[in-house]
């Protein structure tokens, strides 16, 4: 049940115009009992021989919220402008219910979920401000379990985990351009065009420049990309590409000349993905490239410059079914990240291999006891291979705080393995 607050019963004097708008509370509640787990193995990649020590697992047990629906609390509104125009705004707070905080930086309730002010009519819409990305998109809809939980759509994990190690991240979050960007201005195609829908973003990086310091502003921080999809009937079919720019410096010498060294660095995704309802069944799919491409340049005395440039990929996917079982809905997904890491110069045959991959699956069931309240348990296990290459990355976790002992930087010690996940708990709309 939403509540509606109708603008011109509080703003009586505001006059008509406000007859013709309205403001909505709603939100959601989801809190479980969770068990999350993590195991690191011993790895050694050198010539001498080294005793194998023994697994190292660490384990927690925990009162989760957001186990399959996100906690929050959020207000929008709608005012009619008349001849098909409308101005709307959203604001959106995520929520720890479990210990009472909100869900932004150091608990702090925010709106850090989406924060946006809008323009729509029949050319569509212009929205402004804090929202989701559209690459973003494709990893949460053709998921059966979205982004939440145990059950979480690993290409999203790892899609996380890169945006945080790499940034750029923002004093929001530090996911920031993988799953929501701020400062955002983006563009929705209108409804009735025949199922095809779209939108396209671009969010400023807000950095200062200063006219006599070579390379400012830099970009840092910078998001563009686009969604393009297709829905009608069963099928929905969306194709999503985005660029982020995570590092982008020159570097200035005390006089404040270009010392001719800089770094430059984006991450480039492109995903596709679909699902079908058959009513028996629903099918889901997704494929994902995701490529980290950066560009170093360093002054070398009386030679000139030396430029290296890597291009490491994420290559991923997932297929996933939901099925109507009784009062309820089973959910299983199989997904899997492939990292192809770019040795750049030193790439050679001889080179020792620098890859990793992680698998995951995960099965669920979800018990309606009403249109807005339900049960719902899940379980999922994860596998890494080589995780000692990219262990920040490529460590997708079951959980939260139970993380892997990663140790040795790839030469010889602990590495992620594998991670076992559940949920038991309960959501309710409003």
């Amino acid at each position: 049940m939403k509540k509606t607050i109708v603008a011109a019963a509080v703003l009586s004097c505001a006059g008509a115009a406000s007859a013709q708008s309205s403001v909505t509370l709603f939100g959601a509640m989801d809190a479980g009992i969770s068990y999350y787990s993590a195991t690191s193995s011993f790895y050694n990649n050198t010539a001498r021989p080294v005793a194998p020590a023994p697994d190292v697992t660490r384990s927690q047990t925990a009162l989760s919220s957001s186990g399959t629906t996100p906690s929050r609390l959020g207000f929008r509104g709608t005012e009619d402008l008349g001849g098909g125009l409308a101005a709307s705004f959203w604001l959106e707070a995520g929520l720890a219910n479990d210990a009472g905080l909100g869900a932004g930086p150091g608990g702090a309730f925010a709106f850090n979920r989406r924060s946006t002010v809008s323009f729509s009519g029949p050319f569509g819409e212009v929205r402004l401000g804090r929202d989701y990305t559209p690459t973003y998109w494709n990893d949460a809809v053709f998921s059966p379990f979205s982004t939440l939980g145990v059950g979480t759509n690993v290409v999203s994990a790892v899609g996380s985990n890169l945006q945080v190690a790499k940034g750029p991240g923002s004093a929001m979050s530090a996911t920031d351009n993988y799953m929501r960007t701020g400062n955002s201005i983006g563009y929705f195609l209108p409804p009735g065009l025949g199922g095809f829908y779209g939108q396209f973003q671009y969010a400023l990086h807000e950095n200062v420049g200063q006219g006599n310091v070579p390379g400012t502003p830099s970009s840092k921080g910078r998001f563009a990309g686009g969604r393009f999809g297709y829905a009608a009937g069963a099928l929905d079919v969306a194709a999503a590409y985005g660029e982020s720019t995570a590092a982008d410096t020159t570097a200035v010498s005390a006089a404040g000349l270009a010392t001719g060294a800089r770094l430059s660095e984006k991450t480039k995704t492109f995903s596709i993905g679909a699902s079908y309802n058959f009513d028996a069944f629903k099918l889901f799919g997704e494929l994902s490239h995701v490529r980290d491409v950066s560009r170093s340049t360093a002054p070398i005395a009386g030679v000139g410059a030396l430029t290296t440039r890597e291009s490491d990929k994420y290559k991923g996917g997932l297929v996933g079914v939901t099925v109507p079982l009784g009062a309820g809905l089973f959910k299983t997904s199989y997904s899997w990240v492939k990292f192809d890491n770019d040795l750049g110069p030193l790439a050679t045959p001889f080179a020792p291999g620098r890859d990793a991959s992680v698998r995951k699956l995960a099965v669920g069931y979800e018990y309606n006891l009403s249109k807005r309240t339900a049960l719902y348990a899940t379980v999922a296990r994860i596998r890494v291979k080589d995780g000692q290459n990219n262990p920040a990355i490529m460590g997708a976790i079951a959980g939260a705080a139970a993380t892997y002992a990663s140790t040795g930087a790839g030469t010889s010690g602990y590495a992620p393995s594998r991670s076992t996940g559940y949920d038991f708990g309960m959501r309710h709309a409003f």
